[in-house]
């Protein structure tokens, strides 16, 4: 028996914004979406280009308000071969909310508030 992660999921407020922000940010992009037929929900399937690994996003019309995340202590992480190049596309989106320079990280916050790290290829 062998068991292989296949994607992780996170609920969305918005999922117009979410979807813009995974791609400009991540260079992610939409490889498969399932309408609930009573329009009560959308999953969208996102991938990096370079991995099989997705992430799921997943929006539902009744929602009213954005999610409380509570401490936040989860994240996802992203490696990127330019990390220099990456910091200052996420500096310019106004999106780096905590950098840790001694371990030569840094995170990005999401339009939910979700963080996402950022590791240098080493």
């Amino acid at each position: 028996m062998q068991f292989r992660m296949v994607h992780n999921n996170i609920n969305v407020f918005d999922l117009k914004k979410s979807l813009k922000f995974y791609a400009d940010a991540f260079d992610m992009k939409e490889v498969r979406r399932i309408d609930a037929r009573d329009g009560s929900f959308i999953i969208v399937y996102l991938e990096d280009g370079a991995s099989s690994h997705q992430l799921e996003l997943t929006w539902l019309r009744d929602r009213k308000e954005p999610y409380d995340l509570g401490d936040n202590e989860i994240h996802l992480a992203f490696r990127v071969d330019d990390y220099d190049a990456a910091h200052a596309r996420h500096e310019k989106m106004g999106c780096i909310c905590y950098e840790n320079p001694a371990m030569g990280i840094y995170f990005c916050e999401d339009p939910d508030g979700y963080w996402l790290e950022v590791l240098p290829t080493r």
